[in-house]
């Protein structure tokens, strides 16, 4: 029998670069992660897939899926829902898969309270100018959401505590090897592999 998948769950504040270092993470050939793409409400931005970035639903469905209980964490941000559909992550936990979540950090900390044993990264930025200029950088929202975002960031960075480990995305290339590194240091850890040795043992 399989060990059960590692569930990875990686979130940052708004314009930290998640998507960008995840991407780099998914960009290297030898990379053994299965990426559970998010739903949300928010409209696609320019360049975005449907069923690639997030899948993209409406209001109404994703309250629907709320209520069915099928969602393993959402949140609301900037009058959005975001959310991750939970059939999908248990079946490929299940096939001894790893899962790889790039959400929010309400959604993290949803998480944590459900599924104590994953594994939480918190992706920071250098300093908070750096990261107003990466949301600004963008030009995709209005002064006001600008500064509705780091006023949220800054909530975000203080939530912190609730993560297993920090990495700070000074440079993609570097913060995605950190990433990778971590994850190969907790799968060695002994209270992951402890139990598969004490059957072993039993069998003898």
């Amino acid at each position: 029998m399989k060990d059960r998948g590692l569930l990875i769950v990686f979130s940052g504040p708004s314009g930290v670069g998640k998507g960008t270092v995840r991407k780099e993470i998914f960009d290297r050939p030898n990379h053994a992660f299965e990426y559970s793409v998010s739903a949300t409400t928010r409209e696609p931005r320019t360049g975005e897939v449907d069923g690639v970035d997030y899948h993209f639903i409406s209001k109404e469905a994703f309250e629907e899926k709320i209520a069915q209980g099928q969602m393993l964490e959402y949140a609301q941000y900037v009058d959005n829902y975001y959310g991750t559909p939970l059939d999908y992550v248990n079946k490929t936990l299940d096939e001894g898969k790893d899962v790889f979540l790039e959400i929010e950090v309400q959604g993290a900390a949803q998480i944590k309270e459900k599924v104590p044993d994953g594994l939480f990264i918190f992706l920071a930025p250098p300093d908070l100018d750096e990261l107003k200029n990466r949301i600004v950088g963008r030009g995709t929202d209005s002064e006001e959401v600008i500064k509705q975002r780091m006023l949220t960031a800054k909530k975000e960075i203080e939530m912190m505590a609730l993560y297993d480990y920090a990495v700070v995305n000074d440079e993609v290339a570097k913060a995605a090897e950190r990433v990778c590194e971590i994850i190969a240091s907790e799968h060695c850890r002994v209270n992951r592999v402890i139990t598969r040795y004490q059957k072993m043992l039993e069998k003898k």
